[in-house]
């Protein structure tokens, strides 16, 4: 087992004091947005073993794929620590995004490879060949946008800002196929000359503020992308509020973002990120229709279910690449074996979880190579992050 020395990311959207508060240390005045637990490439968390200092964990994977993550996980998901264990604290939107399936991540990074575009490029779209599902657990209270509202609903809500620009969209949803109608209007919106669509944006921000209610969360999207087509783009999405300890998972093709609010995030280890607005990053209109999923539906709020025999609640999610836990321990709780034969990120966000005899404060981390035994003791929160094989 191993104490973990992590990455925050310093993003622009990210929060000033909530991952220095959980942490115990003083906010340094920049955003901090993103803290990274595990082996990705991008920010690998360190690790001390032995007389070695600050190994990167990806270094000690690779040097014994077998023996750090186990061979089942091997077999299953290949010589690679299977997902990614987040803190993310956002204090302003992140852009509105989707992510592949593995068939169209498989395609469309070997299509880019073949083309020769390099992996820094501003245009490129598939970083690896991997999918990235995700789910999200609150620590705050959490806002987000989350997959496609049903298109009368966004008829009626577009209905009622009453400006001109916006008729026809709410023609078309009212008069297609739920599927037709919300790829048709989608692709309007971001294939749009960009000047008459920031008119729009423009005049439609001004009635979410005039309107208030349900139109609120658009004006303060406004606020931050002015003139941007995905402001327009987001009232097509569910608007969600987590409430601290509830979740929500985000599959492949879900059109989503994150507003604002402080929360623990894992996903399949990949980067594949196509945007669909609120962001000046590169937005490739005709590759986002082939990956959206149009398909409304009510988000499912997550809450955890209680697994036996040690008090572990489970976030139940249909993917492998892993598997999100938590235990709120009080005073008297049974010791609980935690020993399994995948790797294993155990993060503690309240309290002083001991996980065999390292004591873990807020914020603190470690990891578990598979079949090592771990008993978990003491009180507080702890997040368990696996994978299944």
């Amino acid at each position: 087992m191993d104490r973990l020395s992590n990455t925050v990311r310093p993003y622009a959207w990210g929060s000033t004091t909530a991952i220095p508060e959980l942490l115990g240390t003083a906010p340094t005045g920049e955003p901090q947005a993103e803290m990274w637990m595990g082996a990705h490439p991008g920010a690998p968390s360190r690790v001390t073993r032995g007389t070695t200092t600050g190994q990167p964990l990806s270094a000690l994977i690779d040097a014994d794929p077998e023996g750090e993550l186990g061979p089942a996980a091997v077999a299953r998901f290949g010589p690679r620590f299977p997902f990614l264990l987040k803190l993310l604290a956002a204090a302003a939107p992140l852009s509105l995004q989707v992510h592949p399936d593995l068939d169209q991540a498989r395609e469309g990074y070997a299509a880019e490879e073949r083309a020769g575009i390099p992996l820094d490029a501003p245009h490129r779209n598939y970083k690896d060949a991997n999918h990235k599902p995700e789910l999200l657990c609150a620590l705050t209270p959490f806002e987000g946008l989350c997959g496609f509202r049903a298109p009368d609903r966004s008829a009626d809500l577009l209905a009622a800002l009453d400006v001109d620009s916006l008729k026809p969209y709410v023609d078309l949803l009212r008069a297609h196929p739920e599927d037709a109608a919300l790829r048709e209007v989608l692709s309007a919106v971001l294939s749009a000359e960009r000047t008459e669509i920031a008119a729009t944006v423009a005049e439609a921000a001004a009635a979410c503020e005039r309107l208030g209610g349900d139109h609120a969360p658009y004006a303060v999207l406004a606020h931050h992308f002015p003139g941007d087509p995905g402001v327009l783009a987001a009232m097509l999405l569910n608007h969600v509020t987590l409430q601290p300890g509830e979740g929500i998972y985000l599959g492949a093709g879900v059109p989503h973002a994150y507003l604002s609010g402080f929360g623990v995030e894992i996903m399949a280890s990949s980067d594949n990120v196509l945007r669909c607005g609120l962001t000046p990053k590169h937005v490739d209109v005709p590759e986002l229709l082939r990956v959206v999923r149009f398909e409304a539906a009510d988000p499912a709020v997550l809450r955890p279910e209680a697994s036996a025999p040690y008090g572990e609640e489970v976030y139940e999610t249909p993917v492998d690449e892993f598997r999100l836990s938590r235990f709120v321990r009080a005073e008297g709780s049974a010791p609980a074996d935690l020993t399994t034969r995948t790797p294993q990120i155990l993060l503690a966000t309240a309290g002083a979880p001991r996980a065999g005899e390292l004591t873990l404060t807020p914020g603190q981390s470690v990891f578990v190579p598979a079949g090592e035994k771990v008993e978990l003791s003491g009180t507080g929160t702890l997040f368990r992050a696996t994978a299944v094989a």
